[in-house]
């Protein structure tokens, strides 16, 4: 090829279903909305709307995601009777991170084509703020849609509850508002409803996009760029510790070194101790041996 001259080379192409689409204005309105009502939530101030608010992000970040939809619907790293395991995906439900399967689907998605730019559906690889929001936003119709449900967590979309819930998450939503407008008045709503809600949308999107981007790899084969983010470990009660949790997805502790912190394994341990949690998933000694060796 001469200086100067163009290839002729045909362009790659990308099959249709991972286009990006057309930007979905509903998820930009929904999401616009719930961000403009969380900053107005200093008007709304009172210490036990600010006191709702924690608690309610402690129950539906940690209890809801992170241990009810990803460590135990999403990897089955422990069981629960199913009375109870009911009741913590509903908190999950809670999050209005979207239903139990569709949770599911794209996090098994994303670890089985992990970074990848067309399989991943929140794929690091495409930009920090594809992997933290953009990708609900520009929906791809090969992930958003009920063959992919049923294809990826056939184990959870064949539950009538939850298939019930996948329909009906966003009104449990709305219910608890008119039950946080009736025992706190607007303040509970904006404490308890839009600014916890949007706290626990970044600090578990942080989870998705920061935790490809930043921090220390205690296990360096992992195939991926998966790391331990202390912050975003506080922020998403112990799921910073990201790269332990890739290298061995199905383990119910995420937290693995003594100043890995991990209250949702907490949690776990105590429905555990109580005899609610069988079979858990713990580190075994080879791992564990592992670990020592990449110090």
């Amino acid at each position: 090829m001469t200086l100067g001259s163009v290839s002729s080379a045909p362009a790659p192409t990308v099959p249709d279903e991972y286009k990006v689409p057309p930007i979905n204005w509903f998820s930009v309105g929904i999401f616009a909305v719930y961000h403009v009502l969380a900053l107005m939530s200093p008007w709304f101030f009172s210490w036990s709307a600010l006191g709702l608010m924690i608690a309610l992000h402690w129950l539906t970040a940690s209890v809801g995601i992170c241990l009810a939809y990803h460590r135990l619907l999403t990897h089955r790293s422990f069981q629960v009777p199913k009375w109870l395991e009911y009741v913590l995906v509903t908190i999950g439900a809670l999050a209005l991170e979207g239903g139990p399967i569709f949770w599911v689907s794209g996090h098994r998605l994303h670890h089985a084509h992990t970074e990848d730019d067309y399989k991943d559906p929140y794929s690091s690889s495409r930009g920090f703020w594809w992997s933290h929001m953009l990708w609900l936003i520009y929906p791809q119709k090969e992930f958003f849609n009920k063959d992919a449900y049923q294809r990826y967590a056939p184990d959870v979309a064949r539950d009538p509850y939850y298939q019930w819930l996948e329909s009906n998450f966003a009104f449990i939503q709305i219910a608890l508002g008119f039950v946080l407008l009736a025992i706190g008045g607007w303040s509970f709503v904006f404490y308890g409803m839009f600014l916890r809600t949007v706290l626990v949308w970044h600090g578990t999107w942080f989870i998705n996009s920061a935790t490809h981007l930043f921090g220390y790899r205690n296990f360096d084969d992992a195939n991926d760029n998966s790391r331990n983010l202390w912050w975003a470990a506080i922020l998403a009660y112990g799921e910073g510790w990201h790269n332990n949790h890739h290298a061995y997805p199905n383990v119910a502790k995420a937290g693995l070194r003594w100043w890995e912190v991990d209250p949702t394994w907490w949690v776990i341990n105590t429905l555990k101790a109580l005899g609610l949690a069988k079979k858990v998933v713990m580190p075994s000694p080879q791992m564990l041996a592992r670990l020592d060796k990449s110090v």
